[in-house]
Parts: C-alpha cells; structure tokens; sequence
C-alpha cells in the first residue's frame, strides 16, 4: 500500500471527486432515471430557438391526401418566384385589361390559407402553395386547381410552428415533373408535380447545421436544370443536390459561418462562368455553378435584421443589391483577371433613395423599379440616379408588385390592388380596389393564363385580369 502526505492527499481530492461525479451521473442516467439513449432524429440538435423553439420534426410521417379538385385545361406558368425568368415580368400573350369595372377585378376563387405570406405558383392548370395547417399542426404542401380553387392533393408532414409574425413564407418552385418546397423550419421537400408523390426530402437544421432565421425560412428553392441550389448556411455556404434523387452533388464551404437569410439565390453569368450569388448572414458571395468553389464574397453588404430582397443581375458583372431595416442599397461591379474575380462597389444609396424592406427590385427597360421604404414607387437609372417616383399620395408599403404588357400590378399593405402603366418615363394609374378584407398583403403575386393570384396573411385569391 502506497502512503500520501496530506499535502499529495489535497492536491488529488479534486480529481477523485470529478471521477466520483462523474460515476454518479452515469448511474442516474442509464439507471436511477430510467432514460435511454435515443436515436438522433430531425431538429432534435438544433431547433431553432430563435424563431419560435421547440422539435422541427421528431418523427418523418409524411403522407399524401388526395382531393377532388382537378386541373384547369390552361398551359399558363409562374413557376416560382419571380416568374419563368427569374425576373418579375410576364410574358404570358392573354390579353390583359387596362380597366377594371366598379368594384375591381372578379375574384374567380377564394381560400383560407394558414397565417403567413407563403405565395402561389402557377403551373398548367395548377397551382402550389407551401401552406401550415395549424389544426394538424403539419406543414402543407398543397396543389390546387386554377379553375376553382379546389384541393387536387397536398403533402403533409408534422412540425410543430409558434406564430412568429406568419409561420410559412416561402414559394415553391415547379417543372414538369417535380415540385420543390422549403417549409419554415427548413425542411425541404421535393413531390410528383401531377400526383404529389414524395421523391425525396432533406432536413436542413440537421443535416447541414442551418440555423433556422428569425421569422422562419423565407429563401424560395433555385432550380437551375436539373439540380437545386439552396442557401444553406452552417456546414455549407451553398449546396446543390440531384432534382430527382436530392442526392448531394456539391457543397461550397462556408469558413465564416455564415447563415441562412431570407434572400433567394440568383444566378449569374459572367465571363464565361455561371455562379449564384447569395446574401447570406454576413455578407454576399458567388460559388460556382460547377462545383461550388466561393468565387469571390464581401462583407461589405449585411443586414443584421433581416436580409429578403434577391440580388438583382444588371449585366456585365453589376450586381444591385437592396435592403430595408435603413440598410439602403449599393451597386457592385464584377471584375476578372487571370481566372480570378475581385468586387468594387460602384454606388451606394441612402434609403431616402432607394432601399427595399422586402420585395426585389424589378430591371425593366434598363432601369430598376421598386417600392422603397417610404412606398413611393421609384425608378432608378443604372448609375442608381433617380427618374422618377409615384409620388406622395402613391405609396405601396411593403405589398409585391410585378410587371406584365407595359403595366404594373401593385398590392399594399391592405390588400389595395393598384393597376398602373410603367415605363421608364413614368407610372400613370389605371386602376385601383381592394380585392381582400385582411392585411399585411406581402406574398409575392403570381401571374398566368390572365389569373392573378393575390394572398393575405390569412386568405388568398385568385382574379380575372384578362382582357375582352
């Protein structure tokens, strides 16, 4: 037996104590507590305290629901957001009015949608919206025909959502043979556009260590071919993964931890190089379409509150960029020598000039076009000079806007649908009512076969605009 004076005795008191605890922890876990180890599921690591707590989904039990609702015979698309170009603008040929009678616009079909500013897209006689049933307590993925309005199938799945101004605000994106949608907390899911099958799902906070934003997921799904690109933040900056499997086929590194924002991505072309651009948590940054290499980034634009307008592409490497929160805007320019890429901001605006608290700006006519944070309605030239605004009487709060035959179609906070002609010259109003009794009318529009789909925070519908 080994002897200790007292002075050996004190300095190893404190390890056999911790070894000691640590023995007693063990006991009450695995015995005295009469808990086991579970196998790690969704969201039960990270749950996104931050934008409501609680489990994302503890359990995948995803099921289809069918309905009676068939599709219209319309070969019409939006199929996401900002439209089939990515741009805001609508090429559809149907003929559009330029009037409305007395009470505006006939609604052709009227919803009760959950609490949020999730918006339509439009895909040949159908439509999609990624909607919370807050009774179920399941996101929605839900398919609707644009005849009636009637359910044709949804896909749910259990996630438990805390109203946060809104749960769901985000739009899915459509092909021919696959929807993809991005719910609140970050679960992306990917169906059957006809029947609603699942084809694959993916649980971001989990896989890839995203943290859920304030306010929930706000970015809308890119689909660029046949892969989709996502904002992911935490492991990664950006991901790709196969549209039919959801197999991961790159992810770019994020070596500043930058997170998800509620900005979309954009793609770009420049130089011989396609790239996304995407405003994440501390900054902006351009990865390869091909692999997922940062091309080039800078912190010099971030929004702490909250960052939801996309990057705007002008051309030749410019880049608009805009945000609400007194964050204004800024131009960058692009440049490329020997293989590398560099960024030079070439303006930048105070929000008394043009900044935007949600929607993304729309490039029409080589001018940009948005509502800044006062609401006036404001058209910019490329050098970030203002032509001209609507003026102090015209203002559209935060509501959306797109443009469509020579006019512009803006809803503001109150659910107030305005029809006016813009160019860039000027903007006259043409018309003006109130098509929804609610408020906080922000979900972006959709626009095809002459129906406009219009929502709420807790309704939406759809209107005839077409032309005689």
């Amino acid at each position: 037996m080994i002897m200790m004076n007292k002075t050996q005795l004190a300095k190893m008191l404190p390890a056999v104590v911790a070894v000691l605890g640590g023995g007693v922890i063990l006991v009450w876990f695995f015995a005295g507590h009469g808990m086991e180890l579970k196998e790690r599921v969704p969201g039960m690591d990270r749950s996104g305290a931050e934008a409501g707590g609680g489990v994302a989904v503890v359990k995948w039990e995803g099921k289809l629901i069918k309905g009676d609702g068939v599709p219209a015979n319309l070969n019409g698309v939006w199929p996401g957001f900002r439209g089939p170009k990515g741009d805001n603008i609508c090429t559809d040929p149907t003929p559009l009015a330029k009037s409305w009678p007395e009470g505006g616009p006939k609604a052709l079909w009227k919803i009760p949608v959950g609490e949020g500013y999730a918006a339509a897209a439009i895909w040949k006689g159908r439509v999609f919206v990624m909607d919370y049933d807050t009774a179920a307590k399941a996101d929605a993925l839900r398919c609707l025909s644009l005849a009636d309005g009637k359910e044709i199938w949804r896909y749910t799945y259990p996630v438990k959502i805390k109203r946060n101004h809104g749960m769901s605000r985000t739009i899915p994106t459509v092909t021919e043979k696959c929807v993809v949608a991005i719910g609140p907390k970050c679960h992306v899911i990917c169906v059957n556009t006809e029947t609603g099958e699942l084809r694959w799902k993916l649980d971001l906070v989990r896989e890839f260590s995203t943290e859920v934003p304030p306010w929930y997921a706000g970015q809308c799904p890119l689909v660029d071919g046949d892969r989709v690109i996502l904002g992911t933040g935490g492991d990664a900056l950006v991901i790709a993964v196969d549209l039919m499997t959801g197999k991961l086929l790159w992810k770019s590194p994020n070596p500043r931890r930058w997170q998800m924002t509620h900005s979309s991505l954009t793609p770009v072309e420049f130089k011989g190089r396609r790239m996304y651009v995407y405003c994440a948590s501390g900054g902006v940054a351009g990865v390869s379409a091909t692999d997922g290499a940062i091309l080039w980034s800078t912190p010099d634009w971030k929004i702490t509150m909250a960052n939801i307008p996309a990057p705007l592409y002008i051309g030749d490497g410019r880049i608009f960029l805009c945000g609400g929160y007194n964050a204004g805007s800024m131009m960058i320019q692009l440049r490329e020598t020997g293989g590398k890429f560099a960024v030079e901001t070439l303006f930048r605006l105070k929000p008394t000039v043009f900044g935007a608290t949600q929607q993304t700006p729309i490039l029409y006519q080589n001018h940009i076009i948005g509502v800044r944070p006062d609401g006036q309605l404001t058209c910019l030239d490329l050098n970030g000079k203002p032509v001209w605004t609507s003026g102090a009487a015209s203002k559209f709060g935060s509501g959306p806007f797109l443009i469509a035959q020579g006019m512009i179609y803006l809803v503001n906070d109150h659910c107030v649908l305005t029809l006016g002609e813009v160019s860039a010259a000027g903007f006259k109003q043409l018309a003006q009512a109130k098509v929804l009794s609610g408020v906080d009318s922000w979900g972006p529009l959709a626009l095809a076969d002459g129906r406009l789909i219009v929502r709420d925070m807790t309704e939406m519908v759809c209107l005839d605009v077409m032309g005689k």
